[in-house]
């Protein structure tokens, strides 16, 4: 495996009814094609070697005698080649034809998986002709020149990954086999189908297969009958899918005339980690292997490196809502952040918070979930005090920004200039404030929070902190600074989304100005304005020139929380995720210095504030995330300096 990816494909041949020397030509020239491609594993439709709509011809000896010596053909051609492959082909046994998934390596037949559920309703007719493999046990059975398996109760071992098959109605099934086959440790499902189309019936499956293989947390390659198959009375548009874990990685073309090779490549890296990590995955697993019944038969597949490329995209903004469910994402994250600040409120009888603005993406998020709660919950907008702190480092447009965003959305505002106070604190400290330190900038930001808390006690309100998870992630927060507050509604939004979620805002609100407003505070560069202006008044402390490009953070943070990924598997997707927006130099320098933070600063999320989580990642103590915060991060940084530069 490369970085964890296996390399798998759906095929989709042209077939004519009854011919198996054509059919397994076909099938041949798609084995050659994936195989060029450095495909490990590839399965093709239901009875791809007969067709699936022979009818009463599967009655017939020379049909039955036929397949078997095509598929004899195909075993003797691909002998030489280093892919498995996963055939539909009618097998007798024991007086009885049975409907299989025949697994083959290398000229070698590993097993015989027989379908578990015929359908017997509306327009299928299976038990008419085959016989049901559900109580079949495993047994010897002799087979194109092989004596190998036949059984349901198989999987199949390359050394490196574990897979089982099923076939069509099996994963409509009220428990379908894969369901089994995952507890017994299959990582990869393999489905032949033979599903015609009718409408609303395609959306349907694709959901079946989704649901599927999210809830057995594996990799799952659908393979469906296309064009040739007989039109008699139903029509089969060639289904296919790879889907990983719930997540659709790549789909066939509906009704093309054309024969159809999809490939991709599944994460058993993920698969692992979201196994390791779902205890009631674990739990069913353990009850599972009490019943036992499985065998597992081995083949010694060994992945060439160079014909390994990835083909699967890689999202680099893993947190960002992407394409139709924008706005029912950006809705849900708001909805979320809402109900947890409005519970905080009703239980502690404040009708009144704080929250400090400074025209920054953090604070504006914040007050909008304040102004929506207080819509919400029936309260005046007035209710929420906004305060504004300008300091040393504020410039024009932030404070610009934080006073025109507070007079749209009609709260109390109150400012008031920390300068005094800091002056003070560095005379009574002996501080140069031409030395622009550490102590200099933490002194400022606890400066600020002292006058939110006390603000907050005068008015028997809730501060509202405004910290996001990507600055909790890096340590880019003032402990008992910043850092601190009553309940924080950002908690688990990284600023990537926070970006997001403010500018959506901004598109989708009636009033104009404040609209205006929002962008520019999204186009501002982010920063602490803890360091004095620049000669014009501009922002001179730029935070991503320090900690680096937040959606470099942002995407290390998704994956390395999500997945367990090594820095080695971060470097190589954050690589094919920012193409050449960062050179790999850069990425390099930026992955150790995440690692370097992350472990470093996690003192500071130990005694987090509560807040609501609204995504897959959150890093509350009480939560997601549990680390001592004097943990050795010796093996990680490590990895990182033997990237290469």
């Amino acid at each position: 495996m490369n970085y964890g990816y296996v390399k798998v494909a759906a095929a989709i041949p042209a077939v004519k009814v009854a011919n198996c020397e054509y059919n397994v030509e076909q099938i041949l020239t798609q084995v050659y094609a994936a195989c060029e491609q450095g495909v490990e594993v590839v399965c093709f439709p239901e009875l791809a070697v007969t067709a699936y709509t022979c009818q009463d011809l599967f009655f017939q000896e020379t049909l039955l005698e036929a397949s078997e010596l095509a598929y004899m053909k195909l075993l003797e051609a691909t002998r030489q080649l280093n892919i498995i492959t996963v055939v539909g082909v009618p097998v007798q046994h024991r007086g009885a034809l049975y409907n299989c998934a025949a697994v083959a390596f290398k000229g070698r037949l590993l097993g015989l998986v027989p379908k578990s559920y015929l359908p017997n309703y509306q327009e299928f007719y299976e038990k008419r002709w085959f016989a049901s493999g559900l109580d079949l046990p495993n047994m010897p059975v002799y087979f194109a020149g092989h004596t190998t398996t036949i059984g349901r109760r198989q999987l199949f071992s390359t050394g490196t990954y574990t897979f089982g098959v099923e076939i069509c109605e099996d994963l409509w099934a009220t428990i379908p086999p894969s369901s089994d086959l995952a507890l017994q440790g299959a990582e990869l499902v393999l489905n032949l189908s033979a599903d015609n189309d009718g409408i609303g019936k395609h959306e349907y499956l694709k959901s079946l297969v989704s649901q599927q293989s999210a809830r057995c947390l594996c990799g799952y390659v659908y393979a469906g009958c296309g064009f040739g198959e007989s039109t008699q009375d139903i029509v089969f548009s060639g289904k296919g899918f790879i889907y990983e874990e719930g997540q659709l990685l790549c789909e066939a073309r509906r009704f093309d005339l054309e024969p159809q090779l999809l490939v991709s490549e599944i994460d058993m890296e993920r698969l692992r980690h979201e196994r390791r990590m779902n205890t009631t995955f674990a739990t069913a697993a353990a009850r599972a292997a009490t019943e036992g019944g499985y065998t597992l038969t081995e083949c010694n597949l060994i992945a060439d490196p160079s014909k390994f490329t990835l083909t699967r995209s890689i999202n680099p903004h893993p947190f960002v809502p992407q394409g139709r469910e924008l706005d029912e994402r950006c809705e849900e994250i708001f909805n979320i952040q809402v109900e947890g600040l409005a519970k905080r409120m009703v239980h502690t009888g404040a009708e009144t918070v704080v929250v400090g603005i400074s025209g920054g993406l953090d604070s504006t998020l914040a007050l909008l979930v304040c102004a929506r709660t207080f819509d919400r919950l029936g309260l005046n907008r007035k209710g929420i005090v906004g305060i504004t702190m300008p300091g040393f480092g504020t410039s024009d447009r932030t404070y610009v920004n934080a006073v025109n965003l507070m007079n749209s959305l009609g709260i109390f505002i109150r400012e008031i200039s920390i300068a005094p106070a800091c002056d003070q604190h560095f005379k009574d400290l002996n501080i140069d404030k031409r030395c622009h330190d550490v102590t200099y900038e933490n002194s400022q930001a606890r400066e600020r929070t002292q006058i939110l808390m006390d603000a907050a006690n005068q008015v028997n309100g809730l501060v509202v902190g405004t910290g996001d998870l990507s600055e909790l992630a890096l340590g880019w927060a003032t402990y008992n600074g910043d850092h601190m507050s009553m309940y924080g509604v950002n908690a688990s939004v990284p600023k990537t989304l926070v970006k997001h979620l403010v500018a959506w805002t901004a598109h989708n609100m009636d009033d104009k100005n404040c609209a205006i407003t929002l962008m520019d505070i999204v186009d501002t560069p982010i920063s602490p304005e803890l360091i004095p202006t620049d000669e014009e008044g501009g922002i001179a402390q730029r935070t991503e020139d320090l900690v680096g490009p937040y959606e470099l953070h942002d995407f290390f943070l998704y994956n390395f929380l999500r997945f367990g990924y090594t820095p080695e598997k971060l470097y190589f997707m954050a690589c094919r995720a920012f193409g050449e927006a960062y050179p790999p130099g850069v990425i390099r320098h930026w992955l150790r210095e995440f690692h370097r933070r992350f472990f470093q600063q996690q003192f500071k999320r130990s005694c987090l504030p509560d807040g609501p989580k609204v995504g897959s990642c959150s890093l509350s103590p009480r939560g997601d995330w549990r680390m001592a915060s004097d943990t050795d991060a010796g093996a990680w940084m490590s990895r990182c300096d033997q990237l290469p530069t």
